[in-house]
């Protein structure tokens, strides 16, 4: 094994914590990844990581070497790309929201590795925060305003939301004429996954943002059951415009109070600070922008 290798293999092991699960991403035993590691640090003179019998950590000197790895690694890939029309190879991990997945990504992915054949995409599905470099993910999908974090942000789309309830709903409670008369009503609660909490209704208002809170008999914290429970008549329940089209055609759920819609909802692509984009990532990023440029208004 060369030095390139004996640093890519370090590198995952500094990122997953595991000589294991470093081993399963990069496809060798386990074993190679610990006599990789053993080797770097007899030719170095230092010792990179902490080993115990329950987990493994970076030293000090293994955190700086990480880095310079990171580094090195990027731009070999980089320049390896550059000549001879070379094009991106190997694994790309992402982790999407399901639906934006299933509408945006899935339908496209047979032209996407049509033109890049040497790329295997590893693709998992939530809402929750990921640590990108923890879990050996490369970038992530995100709907939402984004907390401040070590991770670079590129807003790709922004979304238009809509306010909707089912007939049954309306038929029960009346329909809503303004967003500022809502008494008697009740919305379903959507838990937001940043704070825990459960999101108000949202009105653009003359270029002003209001809130209201309703009372609710549900809450939940999942897209699929946010827009179930609608369609029972359970509440009102607002979402993205592109998610409810068929329910609007179909008559199982209704828009409400167009003329003062929710805000509309960013998308971005998320990926590590201390990492320069390598071929595949940009290419992947570069893909994401255009499919949703060519499927939102």
């Amino acid at each position: 094994m060369d030095r390139l290798d004996q640093m890519r293999l370090f590198a995952r092991v500094a990122e997953r914590l595991s000589f294991s699960l470093a081993a399963q991403d990069l496809g060798v035993p386990a074993s190679t990844a610990t006599d990789a590691v053993k080797q770097l640090e007899a030719r170095l003179g230092v010792r990179l990581l902490e080993r115990t019998t329950r987990k493994v950590g970076l030293t000090p000197e293994g955190d700086a070497y990480y880095r310079r790895c990171l580094s090195i690694l990027d731009d070999v890939e980089d320049a390896e790309g550059a000549f001879g029309g070379a094009a991106p190879k190997g694994v790309l991990r992402i982790d999407v929201q399901g639906r934006l997945a299933r509408r945006f990504l899935l339908p496209s992915l047979p032209r996407f590795f049509a033109q890049y054949p040497g790329l295997e995409l590893k693709m998992s599905e939530g809402d929750r925060f990921v640590d990108l470099i923890r879990e050996g993910v490369d970038c992530v999908l995100r709907v939402g305003e984004l907390a401040d974090s070590e991770m670079v942000a590129r807003r790709i789309a922004v979304l238009a939301e809509v306010t909707c309830a089912a007939p049954s709903y309306i038929e029960r409670f009346g329909l809503p004429e303004r967003w500022d008369r809502l008494d008697g009503h009740r919305m379903i609660g959507f838990h937001s996954s940043a704070t825990g909490t459960v999101l108000p209704l949202e009105f653009q208002v003359g270029g002003v943002l209001k809130t209201v809170r309703l009372p609710s008999v549900l809450s939940v914290n999942a897209a699929e059951s946010y827009g179930a429970a609608a369609r029972l008549g359970l509440g009102i329940i607002q979402v993205p415009r592109w998610g409810v089209g068929d329910a609007f055609t179909a008559g199982s759920l209704v828009p409400l109070l167009e003329d003062t819609p929710p805000l509309p909802t960013p998308v971005s692509l998320l990926y590590p600070k201390s990492r320069q984009l390598t071929p595949r990532v940009r290419v992947f990023i570069d893909w994401v922008v255009r499919e949703f440029k060519s499927a939102t208004p």
